[in-house]
């Protein structure tokens, strides 16, 4: 048997859509693998009610099937699903990694994300890498094509959980077709920022990097109170606030000492607009850890 607990991860950071995304130190799923003459799925946790058993429809399965490695897999969930905090990269990046060792496959982690990948087609339709990189190799990634840049950061963040969900597939679905040279401009300096600002473990340039005129604003649609929510994470103290992922998660980053001050505003300014939520307070971590 091998265990492996994959972090949940945030995606996009604002200005940089379908290609930035940041480990966090929580939540997390862990998955359990043994050696099976054919794939089967047991789901446990948060929100496994909704996530099917079916290897067909199910992101492990299509992990294993990459792999040719097939598995009796329990996923003990602890990444909402539809929660924009890449709960599907979560289980696919750790299966990824513990059929990895079970079979002795000799993949590297890099090489894991491509497979990973694999599985987040079953949910969004597309093998997008910008979650299920961050889930595998940890700290702040940059996924483009083929190639994945890593950098070791240590952000404080706050990602606040409101009780909605926004599927992948309908916040795509908002996405403008095109957008200005104006705002085009605005995203690739706001996203030069927030690299440079993760390089040095600044979360004042990380913030300020957030800022992107384009997908935020649609994607900001879908989630009740959220302009409310950005307001009241940004007075209490955080740098940068912006939608995680496909949403209704929202991350903020903010300076250590800020951090359980933006939690709290951010859950009360939820709470005003009639929203349930739950508030992590973590930071940029390591990935897919195995046991």
């Amino acid at each position: 048997m091998q265990t492996v607990r994959a972090p949940a991860t945030s995606a996009n950071l604002g200005s940089g859509f379908d290609v930035f995304g940041v480990a966090l130190d929580r939540p997390a799923d862990v998955v359990r693998v043994e050696k099976a003459d054919r794939t089967t799925i047991k789901m446990r946790g948060v929100g496994s009610q909704y996530i099917p058993e079916d290897p067909d429809k199910n992101v492990v399965g299509a992990v294993a099937d990459a792999l040719d490695a097939p598995a009796h897999i329990e996923i003990d969930k602890g990444v909402r699903p539809s929660s924009g905090l890449g709960s599907s990269a979560a289980s696919s990046a750790a299966a990824a990694v513990a059929l990895n060792a079970l079979y002795d496959r000799g993949y590297s982690r890099q090489e894991l994300v491509a497979v990973a990948a694999e599985g987040e087609a079953v949910v969004s339709g597309e093998a997008h890498a910008d979650n299920v990189a961050p889930a595998l190799l940890g700290g702040f990634t940059v996924a483009r094509g083929d190639a994945v840049t890593t950098v070791d950061a240590s952000i404080p963040l706050v990602a606040c959980l409101p009780e909605i969900a926004v599927s992948t597939r309908d916040a795509r679905r908002v996405v403008p077709e095109s957008a200005s040279m104006e705002d085009v401009v605005h995203t690739i300096g706001s996203a030069a920022t927030l690299s440079v600002g993760m390089c040095r473990n600044d979360p004042a340039l990380v913030g300020s990097g957030m800022d992107e005129r384009v997908v935020t604003p649609a994607r900001a649609e879908l989630i009740t109170g959220y302009d409310a929510v950005r307001e009241a994470a940004l007075d209490a103290g955080a740098t940068g606030v912006t939608v995680s992922g496909a949403g209704p998660a929202v991350i903020a980053v903010c300076r250590e000492s800020a951090r359980r001050d933006v939690a709290s505003a951010m859950v009360d300014a939820f709470s005003t607009a009639g929203v349930e939520s739950r508030a992590y307070q973590t930071r940029v971590s390591e990935g897919a850890t195995l046991y």
